[in-house]
């Protein structure tokens, strides 16, 4: 489940609403039995590049296999020193935290050259689901780091699938359940602690997003 394969491409998609669907989750930990039982997702790996080179791969073979997905959902854990532990938002938006290009002129987190806004506006079909801002980044967040972020959760990868979409004309929708913040970080099942209870409510979330598509809310 770790690698992309171009042969199984059309495995990678899934109908809901008579839509192909590509789910993309970044580490089979955040893969657990309730959406399992639903979805069969991309797996790319942890962090922006592997999941903007695996998104674009994907993307890519799937466009020349004749079947590209109609939507994509960026999904997994989160970290928010603010939200409800264990709960599922949608990203209202998604930046970029790493990028900072200010000592040239331009403005932080947005990349040079590149007409985006620091916070991309993403679509949030789901009525039941609060819907926040979400920050991407390189780095594992924890304590006072959240203090220099301007977002309301943050992840790893939804940024970088963001722009792999955009270069396939493709929607994007973010749903992340959160998993740690409240607290400091310091092992790993700091992290994994919660992941059960945030694998649920993503399903449900899943769940939620069908009902949507089918009301023909996106």
């Amino acid at each position: 489940m770790t690698d992309f394969d171009p042969a199984r491409a059309d495995l990678s998609t899934n109908l809901i609403a008579g839509r192909r669907v590509l789910f993309v989750i970044a580490a089979l930990p955040e893969y657990g039995p309730h959406l399992r039982r639903r979805i069969r997702p991309l797996m790319t790996g942890v962090g922006p590049i592997e999941a903007g080179v695996a998104t674009g791969i994907a993307l890519q073979a799937l466009s020349h296999a004749g079947h590209p997905p109609d939507l994509v959902v960026s999904l997994g854990s989160a970290g928010s020193r603010t939200l409800e532990q264990g709960s599922v938002y949608q990203a209202a938006s998604v930046s970029w935290r790493d990028i900072d290009a200010s000592p040239l002129g331009f403005t932080k987190g947005v990349t040079p050259y590149l007409d985006h806004p620091v916070h991309t506006p993403l679509p949030t079909p789901i009525p039941s689901l609060p819907a926040v801002r979400l920050s991407s980044g390189a780095d594992i967040v924890s304590g006072a780091a959240y203090d220099l972020i301007d977002a309301d959760m943050v992840d790893m990868e939804t940024f970088a699938i963001l722009r792999a979409c955009q270069r396939f004309d493709l929607p994007l929708i973010g749903l992340r359940g959160i998993s740690d913040g409240a607290a400091d970080l310091h092992h790993y099942d700091d992290w994994t602690s919660l992941l059960h209870v945030v694998d649920e409510n993503l399903a449900d979330a899943v769940d939620r997003l069908a009902v949507a598509m089918e009301a023909g809310l996106i």
